[in-house]
């Protein structure tokens, strides 16, 4: 049965409303860490430290992607609650066709600037040739990326989630079998995984581009537009929270992957590696609520409902609370057998990633909360308050937390950063809430 935006939500609506947007995150998650796993056993863990290293620099090129889906899909949210039908899809279809040029462009940027990068980041001589050929054979792929990103949160908008996980399962698969195929069977190391991910994320922004570009059910259709300054800084400054999240996280990791060479070598930037591909199925599942919860209260907010906008928010608190509690809780009691798949071949490797994956995961206690903070601020067309949460949270703390902790801690202070990073977040984010209740009666 579908569930419109501007229905009543009580808890078990609004799981069943968001669960589509938490599974594709958390599978496109999963196929992500395929990746890692094919390569770490495959082709080694020299060539598995090599794609992490680069991988910070292939996301920042792609966090475009991010910040237009994230904060073009409030904008057009907004206009819907108003009954906007026709402005909402002029905007929509501008957002896209800017982000299908802006993709062409960043690519051939990062395919000429990869080895340069490579070297900046630090990568020894037997890893810098793996960094070079994986980031630009990822650069095919790139626009690819940055539609597939954005079209994940205008499917929400559009209702239709379940659709959008659809997609997502079918561009996972893609990339799964495709590693099999190119890193397994054919030896192709990492051009073969990075071949498999361009592949899978082709089939996750054509299948949408071609949903939208033809006659379809859902409230969102390709139109045609005019280029919309205004609209444009609008959808920016509205996603410079996500854009601000991912680059600070890619430069961070950078600054995480300095600090391990210089505290472990090789082998802490491994560890770091599997503590990344394990973070992303946890906070996918905070994500995906985020980002599905997200066009729930922007159409709210733009239809001056404010019961609605309070029932969502307190119910959401809620949900965060609970899952909090349960990913933690996982987190550490899988913290041997998440190592044991990627790095079972080396025993001194495994207790390292089995120690880091512990003491990391200590965050996702806290992490749910502040996610969901500057997601909400999104949706409500604060991009200044949520862009200052993700700012201190994922750079500022975290880059304090990254030089200050391990000085006391040593390595594991290294790994306790995040949780250092996130406990100041938490204070800011209930700050913002406060100060903020009484402008949109959220509470």
């Amino acid at each position: 049965m579908k569930i419109g935006l501007s229905e009543h939500f009580n808890y078990q609506k609004l799981i069943r409303f968001t669960i589509p947007t938490i599974v594709m995150m958390v599978f496109t998650s999963i196929y992500g860490v395929v990746d890692g796993l094919f390569v770490s056993n495959v082709t080694g863990s020299i060539a598995f430290a090599a794609v992490n290293l680069i991988m910070p620099y292939i996301m920042i090129l792609g966090a475009v992607g991010f910040m237009i889906g994230t904060g073009g899909s409030a904008l057009v949210s907004v206009q819907l609650g108003m009954k906007q039908q026709k402005r909402a899809n002029e905007y929509f279809s501008m957002l896209m066709y800017l982000l299908m040029v802006a993709g062409l462009l960043l690519a051939m940027f990062g395919a000429v600037t990869m080895r340069p990068v490579t070297l900046l980041l630090g990568a020894d001589e037997n890893m810098v040739e793996y960094c070079v050929l994986y980031g630009r054979v990822s650069m095919i792929g790139l626009p690819f990326f940055i539609l597939q990103n954005s079209f994940q949160s205008f499917m929400v908008v559009a209702e239709k989630p379940h659709m959008g996980l659809g997609v997502s399962i079918a561009a996972g698969f893609t990339n799964m079998v495709l590693d099999f195929v190119f890193v397994y069977v054919f030896r192709l190391g990492v051009i073969g995984a990075a071949l498999a991910t361009g592949m899978s994320q082709a089939v996750g922004a054509l299948v949408p581009l071609v949903y939208f570009m033809r006659k379809n059910t859902s409230q969102l259709q390709f139109v045609r537009t005019k280029l919309l300054w205004r609209v444009i800084a609008k959808a920016c400054t509205n996603g410079s929270s996500e854009m601000i999240t991912n680059l600070s996280m890619s430069v961070v990791n950078m600054l995480y992957n300095l600090q391990l060479m210089k505290y472990a070598g090789a082998n802490g930037v491994v560890a770091y590696g599997v503590i990344m591909y394990v973070g992303f199925i946890f906070a996918g599942t905070y994500i995906g609520y985020s980002v599905g919860s997200a066009p729930l209260v922007g159409y709210q907010y733009g239809a001056k409902n404010t019961a609605e906008l309070q029932n969502l928010f307190k119910r959401s608190i809620k949900l965060i609370l609970v899952a909090s509690v349960t990913m933690t809780l996982c987190a550490e009691a899988l913290s041997g057998i998440l190592a044991g798949i990627f790095v079972s071949y080396d025993v001194e490797l495994l207790a390292m990633t089995r120690n880091a994956i512990r003491l990391f995961s200590l965050s996702y206690f806290i992490s749910g909360f502040n996610i969901y903070a500057s997601s909400f601020f999104t949706a409500l067309n604060n991009g200044v308050v949520s862009a200052l949460i993700s700012f201190l949270r994922t750079f500022v703390f975290l880059v304090a937390g990254i030089y200050i902790v391990p000085i006391f801690l040593g390595l594991n202070g290294i790994w306790l950063a995040v949780v250092f990073a996130e406990g100041l977040s938490l204070v800011i984010s209930i700050a913002c809430i406060v100060c903020n209740r009484r402008k949109y009666q959220y509470y």
